[in-house]
């Protein structure tokens, strides 16, 4: 009787739940692996989303220099890996973007990139300075200059070599010589008569686009210390320059170029000449409608051809009230190249000045004039010599007082090129 009860239910359950037919497995399975591949998929994004949102916040936590300072939930669920664990692991790396980033937006910055050009040692690079002629007037250009930066914020600072001349440069090929491999390290600025043709000077010379905009000049006029402070303006507005040196067309340089930079950016002092003269050419000079401003006692001479600091050379342009007084009372038969500079220095700059000029001058016939140098005076060993002498540097005695040398006549180009090498190390 058991056995009849337990065939009558199997046979209710099987008419309940007939068997299942070849079609109806088959569609069950074609299910079964549809909803696996739905979930896979649904899977795979939600850790792709995952993936991005954890690799983002890593990156920012990993280049803030500060700890942040939202607190942290230790019992959330959601807190990120920590950078340690991040870093054991590096993610792979994000996939490229789709869509090319923006062009930088057009500033000062990318207009000076323009301006960068190769210095010839193929991995470095400076940045060639502002055309020469700004096209401003003495007010404005002075007024400017005196609002530049004291104290150069560059890592790169430059010699500027201020080119006082009557027309153009005859010793210009020496010049190229002394200045070629060392583009970075200088900048040039040329005043010359105003109806000079600059212009004709080819690109690749170093005086190229180096012409200020100037104005007539004569010897013993104040029109040299204008001339002087529009060099001394025009260079400033770049703010690498740190050195500042004046020189004419008949100067020439009695080194090469890394001994000269390294003395100057290494001295503590600039280099102008000053000292008290009695006499005619000296204090008989001095005009008393000077007075109280500028006393007798005050009134200083010196050479014309200076180097000076950074500051110094700001206090020079900026300079209003004695600059007038000079221009006023110091009248033919008073020479304001001589005088200006060397008695503001001794009045206002006295303990950062060395007291003597760094371009050597042969003054042993006397007179209003140096000797010029002749063709036949151009020695090795006589270039040499020029370099000598018994002065102080940084404190200590030195025998190497004169980096320049002057007056050479044009005709002198030729000997100084073939002894370049041998008497001045370029």
């Amino acid at each position: 009787m058991k056995n009849n009860q337990q065939r009558v239910s199997a046979e209710a359950i099987y008419a309940q739940f007939p068997p299942l037919s070849i079609n109806s497995i088959f569609h069950m399975f074609l299910m079964f692996i549809g909803f696996g591949l739905l979930v896979v998929l649904v899977f795979s994004q939600l850790n792709s989303s995952n993936y991005n949102f954890q690799s983002i916040s890593i990156s920012s936590s990993t280049f803030s220099l500060l700890p942040s300072t939202t607190p942290t939930n230790p019992t959330n669920p959601t807190t990120l890996p920590s950078l340690e664990s991040t870093l054991s692991s590096p993610p792979p790396p994000p996939p490229p973007l789709l869509v090319p980033p923006p062009p930088p937006a057009s500033s000062s910055l990318s207009q000076e990139s323009k301006n960068r050009v190769n210095n010839g040692a193929g991995s470095k690079e400076f940045v060639k300075p502002p055309s020469a002629n700004h096209g401003m007037d003495d007010k404005v250009l002075l007024h400017k200059a005196s609002k530049v930066p004291r104290v150069s914020q560059q890592a790169s600072k430059k010699v500027a070599f201020l080119f006082l001349t009557k027309w153009d440069l005859p010793l210009g090929p020496l010049w190229e010589k002394f200045f070629k491999g060392h583009e970075g390290k200088y900048s040039i600025y040329v005043h010359s008569d105003p109806s000079f043709d600059a212009t004709a000077l080819p690109a690749s010379s170093v005086f190229h686009d180096r012409y200020i905009p100037s104005k007539k000049v004569k010897w013993g006029e104040f029109s040299m210390i204008e001339a002087e402070r529009r060099l001394l303006a025009t260079a400033l507005l770049d703010v690498s320059n740190e050195r500042f040196v004046l020189l004419s067309e008949a100067c020439i340089p009695l080194t090469d170029f890394s001994t000269v930079y390294n003395y100057l950016m290494s001295s503590s002092k600039s280099f102008v000449e000053v000292y008290d003269q009695a006499g005619h050419v000296g204090r008989g000079r001095y005009s008393y409608r000077m007075r109280p401003h500028i006393q007798i006692e005050q009134w200083r001479k010196g050479s014309q051809w200076f180097e000076m600091k950074r500051e110094l050379a700001i206090e020079i342009v900026s300079d209003v009230k004695y600059y007038t007084l000079f221009k006023r009372h110091c009248k033919p038969g008073c020479y304001a190249d001589e005088h200006y500079i060397p008695t503001y220095v001794h009045m206002k700059s006295g303990r950062s000045n060395s007291n003597r000029t760094l371009t050597w001058t042969d003054w042993s016939r006397g007179g209003p004039h140096p000797l010029k140098l002749l063709r036949t005076d151009v020695t090795i060993e006589g270039l040499k010599s020029m370099r000598q002498g018994n002065c102080e540097y940084n404190g200590r005695s030195t025998d190497v007082c004169y980096l320049f040398a002057r007056k050479f006549h044009p005709n002198t180009l030729d000997r100084l090129l073939r002894f370049s090498k041998g008497a001045l190390g370029f």
